[in-house]
């Protein structure tokens, strides 16, 4: 049996990169050698084994057949007799299609293996599918999409693209599981350019699909895009911050919606929210005249009583982004600044355990600390 690093520690280690996590594939053995050796079997679908020592995963070499929808719908064939070339023609990209040699020590060794030209892609800077089989996993489009925000010098080939637009067609994509969609959309949104995980999307005609009607809508103008593109380089490239920032001009109900879609977390989903409502409450006041009472309806839904650290993660954000909240910035420290000890001593004695009286004793001191501040 031999064993070969493949996929993306090769594609960095040639780009110049870190590697993280290196892939392995093994030829040439079979289920019960790997088991004699120490490898414990771990894979469901498919033979995939924990290292003895290191507890990195090895997969025997194989091949698959489509059998249904979806990106899990396919039978894998393992078998000593498959080769590497057949391994590597199963996957996604060319430059993703690579592979060296381990020796007994655990290092590569030996002259890259590129059936495909993946190292030529690389040069070009081409996204370029491996084979036909590309079109059989909807997953890959929105791999596409995330390898074209974290290398955004690479541009996707024409061919590729033709197959990018036949899985949207075929209507796989509506097979995906919300799960793996929130998590390559993620991914996509931290990297380098997250506009160009958009543009792969709208290039392909999947926008419509996976995003939001309303964000998919503005995506289709240049001067949206170009205006997310400024605020995205203002902004950190936290997961809470760039979602946020794509969402802002959604109501709360239609983010709300689509992260029930695609099973966004529930933190990354209220910062979304309360931005959006932030955003919608600097609008309505855009001389800067804010009203203490519709103040302190955001501060309660922001929860800056509860949660301080993210009341001013958002205001911060809105100031990144220009908009003008050094009032609010101001009224919510005046308001966090109260003694609660002291509002619940304003209240009568016979009153102190009355939850709703003391929740309108701190309403009533909240709303007037906001009122001096403004």
């Amino acid at each position: 049996m031999k064993i070969y690093a493949v996929g993306g520690a090769i594609r960095d280690t040639l780009m110049g990169l870190p590697v993280h996590d290196i892939d392995y594939v093994v030829v040439g053995s079979s289920v019960e050698e790997m088991v004699a050796k120490g490898f414990r079997p771990v894979g469901k679908d498919f033979p995939v084994f924990l290292h003895p020592e290191t507890q990195a995963e090895y997969a025997l070499a194989r091949t698959e057949r489509k059998t249904g929808q979806g990106y899990k719908e396919f039978n894998f064939y393992a078998d000593p007799s498959v080769t590497l070339e057949q391994d590597l023609e199963r996957r996604d990209l060319t430059i993703n299609a690579m592979a060296q040699e381990v020796g007994a020590d655990g290092k590569q060794f030996g002259p890259i293996i590129d059936p495909y030209n993946g190292e030529k892609d690389l040069a070009a800077k081409v996204f370029r599918h491996v084979s036909d089989a590309f079109a059989e996993d909807p997953l890959r489009l929105l791999r596409i999409a995330r390898f074209a925000a974290r290398f955004p010098e690479f541009s996707v080939a024409n061919e590729t693209m033709d197959a990018l637009k036949a899985i949207v067609l075929s209507g796989e994509l509506n097979a995906l599981s919300a799960e793996r969609i929130w998590q390559e959309l993620a991914r996509g949104l931290v990297a380098a350019k997250p506009m160009h995980l958009f543009q792969v999307l709208l290039n392909s005609n999947s926008a419509k699909t996976i995003l939001p009607p309303r964000l998919a809508s503005n995506l289709a103008k240049e001067e949206f895009r170009e205006e997310l593109i400024g605020h995205f380089e203002l902004a950190e490239n936290s997961i809470e911050e760039r979602c946020a920032i794509t969402l802002m001009d959604l109501p709360a109900s239609e983010i709300r919606s689509w992260s029930e879609c695609v099973r966004m977390p529930i933190e990354v989903r209220d910062f979304s929210e309360i931005f959006s409502n932030l955003k919608v409450l600097i609008n309505k006041n855009h001389d800067g005249k804010y009203q203490a009472v519709e103040v302190l309806s955001w501060f309660n839904r922001a929860d800056i009583w509860r949660k301080p650290d993210r009341g001013q993660a958002i205001l911060s954000l809105a100031d990144k982004l220009t908009l003008n909240v050094s009032p609010l910035l101001h009224a919510m420290r005046n308001a966090q600044a109260l003694n609660s000890a002291d509002i619940i001593a304003g209240v009568a004695a016979r009153d102190r355990s009355n939850g709703e009286r003391i929740g309108s004793a701190f309403e009533s001191a909240r709303l007037a600390a906001i009122s001096v501040a403004l």
